[in-house]
């Protein structure tokens, strides 16, 4: 996009923003578009979003969805069941509706998310054992993938561990798939009274599921919950993270991870940490990769960074954590549970609000561009 100047920024930042229009080529095309999950009434669905901010349902649930991802080589998406989820729900995004429903491996909860191959053959699931101690207290349990074949009905074909407790997100990044281990997960029965979470990152081979590589937050940062992750299409990967205490320390909540696991925190005043309230919902590269936004519903912003680490500013967006690339650089797409879909300007000089769009569903955690 072209550069915007500071004042046009500073403008776009007012609440008088105008509605969505002017499609862009990209998302004017057939099959283009997003992906979320969604409150609609009593109940739940997974919805399409236009290129002018409207959503349509594609397939509804009587449970909460949370993560959403749709197939690279098809007009197929899942939408995987929010921890301590039973269901997921796979659908054409064509209009097809809902063609299937799969459960958790035996005696596990998915985490939430899920992930298909980059030919779209297979479906990963992150799932967690629910195990008890001694007490019959319920712990944070082992952490497991399932490698499920889309052609069978998402059948389990293999599982490996994800080396670690609470996996949350997990994602194809170069040659490794990366798992976030949250460990104790925030606010959870399990999370009462402790303030180490025990979370980490696995590199994990994605032929054999053996472990390549792993990353752990230096001590002072313990108290942290690596959960969504993001990836630029180069092999350029960051996590977001969110809080166990309540202490009123600024801590980093997105995080650079190398090669061989290790994870470097992103720079910002302490009072932009503090602005997040300890919690950031999900995570996303632009088209160029140049930027990383993170969204926090708790915070009613979303924040942005340039990709090396550089802090550029934050917008507000009440309740806001559904946040996506556009098709163009320089641009992300967000929405928040009271229904708003914003589209976001990003460059070097700041960050503004350019679009608007209201009186959507009450959209939930997780977008996703379709394409």
């Amino acid at each position: 996009m072209t550069a915007l100047s500071r004042r046009a920024f500073a403008a776009g930042a007012l609440l008088a923003v105008p509605a969505f229009s002017g499609l862009r080529a990209a998302e004017a095309a057939p099959g283009a578009g997003w992906l979320s999950t969604a409150g609609m009434g009593e109940g739940f669905a997974a919805v399409s979003v236009d290129a002018a901010g409207e959503a349509e349902v594609d397939a509804p649930s009587a449970a909460r969805l949370h993560g959403i991802e749709a197939s690279p080589t098809a007009p197929l998406a899942v939408a995987v069941g929010r921890r301590p989820g039973k269901r997921a729900v796979a659908f054409r995004h064509d209009g097809g509706g809902s063609i299937a429903t799969f459960e958790p491996g035996a005696g596990r909860v998915f985490s939430g998310h899920g992930r298909f191959t980059p030919d779209g053959r297979f479906f990963l699931t992150a799932e967690i054992e629910h195990a008890q101690d001694g007490d019959g207290r319920r712990t944070m349990g082992r952490g497991m993938l399932a490698r499920r074949e889309v052609a069978a009905g998402f059948a389990i074909r293999d599982e490996w561990p994800t080396y670690g407790d609470g996996p949350h997100d997990l994602m194809r990044s170069g040659n490794a798939l990366v798992v976030a281990n949250g460990g104790i997960e925030p606010n959870t029965p399990e999370a009462r009274d402790a303030d180490i979470t025990g979370s980490t990152i696995a590199l994990i081979d994605p032929l054999s599921g053996a472990q390549r590589g792993e990353g752990r937050l230096s001590a002072d940062l313990s108290s942290l919950s690596l959960r969504h992750l993001a990836r630029d299409g180069r092999g350029g990967t960051v996590v977001a993270a969110q809080e166990l205490l309540n202490d009123g320390v600024a801590r980093p909540l997105l995080f650079r991870i190398a090669a061989d696991g290790a994870v470097t925190p992103f720079e910002a005043p302490d009072n932009a940490w503090r602005e997040l309230r300890g919690y950031v919902g999900s995570v996303a590269y632009d088209a160029s990769g140049r930027f990383v936004a993170c969204a926090s519903p708790r915070g009613g912003r979303v924040s942005v960074w340039q990709a090396d680490g550089r802090y550029l500013g934050a917008v507000p967006l009440t309740d806001g954590c559904s946040l996506a690339m556009t098709y163009e650089a320089g641009a992300f797409i967000a929405a928040s549970g009271y229904g708003e879909v914003v589209r976001i300007a990003v460059s070097d000089a700041g960050v503004a609000i350019v679009a608007r769009h209201t009186g959507g569903p009450r959209f939930d955690n997780h977008m996703v561009r379709i394409g």
